[in-house]
């Protein structure tokens, strides 16, 4: 997967910059984890501190676009984004109950 930014913009009254990007992939679409942790590698930044959203494919194309929103601390994540954000950003654990 190779992962191309197209614009990189501040937002300093909530305290995050704006990545739009492309990612340009083979075979089936990759999670939404994993595009993440290439963005937050690339940006060298904590996992904790981003959100994908939104995140748009085309049918017969191999490449997605988006935004990942990248907060400078855990905290003013929490105090602007939506929950169910926050949640579908987590990696799911199986309960075995």
């Amino acid at each position: 997967m190779e992962i191309k930014i197209t614009s990189n913009t501040r937002n300093e009254l909530l305290s995050r910059n704006e990545v739009a990007f492309t990612a340009m992939y083979e075979g089936a679409t990759p999670a939404r984890a994993d595009i993440g942790a290439k963005i937050a590698a690339m940006q060298n930044i904590p996992i904790e501190n981003l959100i994908l959203s939104p995140l748009k494919g085309r049918f017969g194309t191999r490449a997605s676009t988006g935004i990942a929103r990248i907060y400078d601390s855990p905290e003013a994540l929490k105090a602007t984004e939506r929950e169910y954000l926050i949640a579908r950003g987590k990696p799911k654990t199986s309960k075995d109950e």
